[in-house]
């Protein structure tokens, strides 16, 4: 078991996250005593940054604290994965992405994916057989990887997180606390 505040989380992003879906994780587990570093491919940064979307447009910048091929997967205790259509269709095709998501599912490690971040589940062969969420555009994606595809604002499978969309967010927070701390989760690779 972990305490949120000795917690190391991982959030995978590049341009075209959703705004919301990547500050509010990045905001509320800081504030619960995490340690949250945000990574992002070394070719999409832009003086340190990777810029959102929000609703119908371009959104803020976030700082970036590491780049995908230094980060150090084992020393994380949990993985997020925001959405966005741009940003998980854009790190899909990173093979880094989906060493790093094969690796937190293989160590029972703690994966949380909100709207279109279930799609990197999908490819990195996660969704096989797990209940799980998504936005409801993707659905059809998901169930065709295997998973049992359930409206709800928030569906955990063996350590496994997924939501809907950015109005599920208190939900999804709460669950990635609520998982750290039970630690660990044996589960199918």
């Amino acid at each position: 078991m972990t305490d949120i505040a000795r917690a190391k989380v991982l959030i995978l992003a590049t341009d075209g996250f959703e705004q919301s879906e990547l500050e509010v994780p990045l905001k509320e587990l800081r504030d619960r005593g995490a340690t949250v570093h945000v990574a992002a491919p070394a070719k999409t940064l832009k003086e340190g940054e990777i810029m959102g979307w929000d609703g119908a447009d371009w959104g803020q910048p976030v700082k970036v604290d590491t780049t995908l091929d230094k980060v150090d997967a084992a020393s994380y205790d949990a993985l997020v994965l925001p959405g966005g259509v741009i940003n998980p269709d854009k790190l899909r095709v990173e093979e880094k992405v989906i060493a790093i998501i094969k690796s937190f599912v293989a160590d029972g490690r703690i994966v949380a994916a909100i709207c279109h971040g279930p799609w990197l589940l999908a490819e990195a062969g996660a969704a096989d057989g797990r209940q799980m969420t998504s936005y409801a555009s993707i659905r059809t994606d998901i169930e065709n990887a295997g998973a049992s595809w359930v409206d709800k604002e928030v569906v955990t499978d063996e350590g496994i997180i997924t939501s809907r969309s950015p109005k599920d967010l208190p939900a999804f927070v709460a669950k990635i606390v609520e998982e750290i701390g039970e630690g660990r989760h044996q589960r199918a690779a």
